[in-house]
């Protein structure tokens, strides 16, 4: 008789258990069939106000020709890497005129030199930024950096 018993706990347990499994998945899946629910209604719209693509949906796209490029736009690298017969006019106006200061000084230059030279204060929040362009621009084989920190033409 208690072995009755025991199998009949046993099993209802184990429906029990089974049945919040199938509970979930059905949650899952009810889910699942509301987001399809929501695409098929978004892409009725869409086709009908498009005859199923075959007129234009009054979407604004940008004309390839008034696209303005330039570096720093798209990932492009604000200082590209220099290489063999490249001047500096592949730089930016800012990044040209640090290589001029930087060109004719009579030696290394510092970054507060150059923060100076481009007209900045020579407070830590103005310099800094000048120190990266000068160690992007020695990254990238524009400028050799010394151990002290400055920096020459190459």
């Amino acid at each position: 008789m208690t072995d009755v018993l025991t199998w009949t706990i046993e099993r209802r347990v184990e429906l029990a258990e089974r049945a919040e499994l199938l509970r979930k998945e059905l949650a899952g899946i009810d889910a699942e069939v509301a987001r399809l629910e929501a695409a098929e209604v978004v892409f009725g719209q869409w086709a009908e106000a498009t005859d199923g693509g075959r007129q234009p949906s009054h979407i604004v796209e940008p004309e390839p020709e008034r696209v303005v490029v330039g570096p720093g736009a798209g990932g492009m690298r604000l200082v590209p890497d220099r290489t063999e017969g490249v001047g500096v006019e592949v730089l930016t106006p800012e990044y040209q005129r640090i290589m001029e200061i930087v060109a004719g000084a009579s030696g290394p230059v510092m970054a507060k030199d150059v923060a100076i030279s481009l007209g900045r204060e020579t407070t830590p929040g103005k310099v800094e930024p000048v120190r990266g362009q000068l160690r992007k621009l020695s990254d990238r084989g524009w400028l050799a950096r010394t151990g002290s920190g400055r920096y020459l033409p190459r």
